[in-house]
Parts: C-alpha cells; sequence; structure tokens
C-alpha cells in the first residue's frame, strides 16, 4: 500500500513540473508575441505568483503571473504583466512607454 502512494505522489510531482514548464512555455511565447506588437526587445520573463484556483471556464487549474522586461530604445526598461490561466492568456498590462 506504502508504494502505490509513493507512487501516486512521484506521479504528481512530474505532472506538475511539467504543468509549470508548459504553461511557462507559453508565457514565454505571448511576451514574445506582445513585443512583436509593441515593437519593442524583450529581454526577460519571470513568474512572478502562481496558485491553484477555479478558472473563469468553472474547472480547477493554474493561475499565473508573469512580468516580461522589455525595451524600446536599447537603454530604458519596462515591464508588463502577463495574467494567464493554464497556457491561456487572459490579459496583458502594459506601461506608456517611448517609441
Amino acid at each position: 500500500m506504502a508504494s502505490l502512494w509513493t507512487f501516486i505522489l512521484i506521479g504528481a510531482v512530474i505532472y506538475f513540473f511539467w504543468l509549470n514548464r508548459k504553461i511557462a512555455e507559453a508565457a514565454n511565447v505571448h511576451a514574445k508575441r506582445q513585443s512583436e506588437q509593441l515593437q519593442v526587445q524583450l529581454m526577460s520573463v519571470a513568474c512572478s505568483k502562481r496558485r491553484f484556483g477555479i478558472l473563469k471556464s468553472g474547472k480547477p487549474g493554474m493561475k499565473s503571473e508573469f512580468i516580461f522586461e522589455f525595451s524600446s530604445d536599447g537603454e530604458n526598461a519596462y515591464q508588463g504583466v502577463l495574467i494567464m490561466e493554464d497556457e491561456k492568456l487572459k490579459s496583458v498590462v502594459v506601461p506608456p512607454h517611448k517609441i
């Protein structure tokens, strides 16, 4: 019985690691797309918040907030925020910046 719980625990850890990587890769793609739309240079993407919750679809899932840093002139850096539910982008907050 203990070995069954061990396998379940190991499987859950592997699944959540895989899910976190999948969400991080999707955030990177969304940040690159946003940077291309704004015609700025993407500098970095980092996860600032991640938690489990009920998504707008009514299903349980992962809610994440990623901060992406970009530059419009190569000297100044600005931070935008990607709000995601699982791999889907829900909203983007971009501060005013020089073009």
